[in-house]
């Protein structure tokens, strides 16, 4: 698949690229190296995957579900360390 590079170094990323990587308008790229091509990645944040996680009960909060969470890491980490 063929894009043009503007007088700007700007590159429109194909249609079906953005809709195959999940690219939205304000997402963030990052270019890397690999020899002679450029490998592009994007960049998700938190923010992205805000509502991701559903919590098994209806009447359970996001912070109950956080506070599970993080005990049970903080028992892990107790165990490990055992």
């Amino acid at each position: 698949m063929l894009a043009k590079v503007t007088t700007k170094g700007q590159v429109t990323i194909p249609k079906k690229i953005r809709d195959v990587l999940r690219i939205q308008p304000n997402d963030r790229i990052d270019f890397e190296r690999d020899g002679e091509k450029i490998i592009m990645v994007p960049i998700k944040t938190l923010q992205d995957f805000r509502g991701a996680v559903r919590t098994k009960r209806k009447s359970s909060t996001f912070e109950a579900e956080r506070s599970k969470a993080k005990a049970a890491v903080a028992k892990r980490v107790v165990k490990e360390m055992a």
